[in-house]
């Protein structure tokens, strides 16, 4: 049995066919929707946190720093310290020029030792007028003198023994005069009140210094600094303020040290608001490192941001933070690339994660490059393999 020939028509026309399949095939492929690229993270198990930060950079400051400057004012002539100067309680820091006050004093001392040997004379004076007194008393007993001569010698003695006191007091009135004079002395020096660093000095050998007028803010001479006890202050939003007590948990990160952060404590909640811009109210926080040694050699100044730790929960599922939308929504990729949207229900969440509750489960993959444009439900994508810029 011979088998049909196809004729040169069907042959013609079965090849036209094919070939106009071809170019619809390549004008769809050439005009079919190009997959954007997108990152896409797994969704996993892990620990989220929820926390709260400071609106403003924060800033590491000393336990005790202080601001000294001499009460009254004067030319400096004694400048015992320098800038970075480490110095002990009651060391002589600055020493204004008192040339005039030290001449009361010695003035004062020399007063005090004339008053003791007024004493010493007034008081002899005052034993014998009161000997004399008795032995005209006793002869009077026995008839050999008046009444009067007695009487007269005993108010001899009284009066010679009110010199005798008068004098003592001028003794102690005398002391006091040398006291003042070493007050007035001591409002010309200035000593360290506690173990610290020199930060700043304002002023040299020979120049006035003045304090501060009421109302007039002046630089002071010294700024002492405590390096041995330092601790965090950050401003916090007014409405975190009720989340956050004394105790917490909290990370510390500093500019200067990238890449780390330390953990500590809050010490103090401000009892109050701080207006410090007109739309911008915080309330001040102060953190202390759990182990102060842990950042090594930390200069007071640096800026610094607080993290509240308010819960912690482990072994959970969560999502990048950065791959929810308005609403509990995520971006969801199916087998052919098409990105789906679906709505979750959240726990716990911080600015890197966000715990899962119900709609997601480990293995998933979100989408977190939302920014991108035509990122959106129902968009062709794929992954990007082009490796972060760290």
């Amino acid at each position: 049995m011979t088998r049909p020939t196809l004729t040169p028509l069907v042959r013609r026309l079965t090849a036209g066919l094919v070939l106009v399949l071809l170019i619809a095939a390549g004008v769809w492929w050439a005009g079919r929707p190009k997959p954007i690229p997108v990152v896409l993270k797994e969704v996993d198990l892990g620990r989220v946190e929820a926390t709260i930060a400071n609106t403003r950079a924060g800033t590491v400051e000393a336990c005790q720093r202080t601001k000294l400057a001499t009460i009254l004012g004067g030319r400096i002539e004694v400048l015992a310290v320098k800038e970075g100067d480490h110095v002990q309680k009651g060391q002589l820091l600055i020493k204004l020029w008192n040339d005039d006050q030290q001449a009361q004093t010695s003035l004062a001392q020399s007063q005090v030792e004339s008053a003791r040997m007024h004493v010493a004379e007034a008081c002899t004076m005052a034993a014998n007028a009161e000997s004399e007194a008795n032995r005209q008393s006793d002869l009077r007993a026995k008839g050999f003198v008046s009444s009067s001569k007695e009487e007269a010698a005993r108010a001899e003695a009284e009066a010679k023994r009110a010199a005798c006191d008068a004098a003592k007091a001028d003794v102690v009135q005398s002391q006091m005069r040398v006291k003042a004079t070493r007050v007035e002395q001591g409002r010309t020096v200035l000593y360290a009140p506690f173990a610290g660093t020199v930060a700043k000095i304002v002023g040299e050998v020979g120049e006035y210094s003045t304090p501060s007028p009421p109302g007039i803010p002046m630089p002071p001479a010294i700024d002492l600094i405590d390096e041995t006890c330092l601790y965090v202050k950050a401003p916090m939003d007014e409405v975190d303020a009720p989340k956050i007590s004394a105790g917490q948990p909290v990370r510390i990160s500093l500019d200067a040290l990238p890449k780390q952060s330390f953990a500590g404590r809050i010490r103090r909640v401000a009892p109050y608001v701080s207006a410090v811009e007109k739309q911008s109210r915080t309330v001040d926080v102060e953190a202390d490192f759990d182990r102060p040694d842990a950042a090594g050699r930390l200069l007071v100044g640096y800026s610094a941001d607080v993290e509240v730790i308010l819960a912690v929960r482990d072994k959970v599922v969560r999502v990048p933070t950065s791959a929810l939308q308005e609403g509990g929504r995520v971006l969801v990729p199916d087998a052919d690339g098409r990105l789906t949207e679906r709505r979750i229900k959240t726990g716990l969440s911080n600015w890197e994660y966000t715990e899962v509750l119900e709609g997601l489960a480990p293995n998933d993959r979100v989408v977190t490059s939302l920014e991108r444009e035509g990122v959106k439900a129902g968009a062709y994508v794929v992954a990007d393999k082009t490796p972060a810029v760290k």
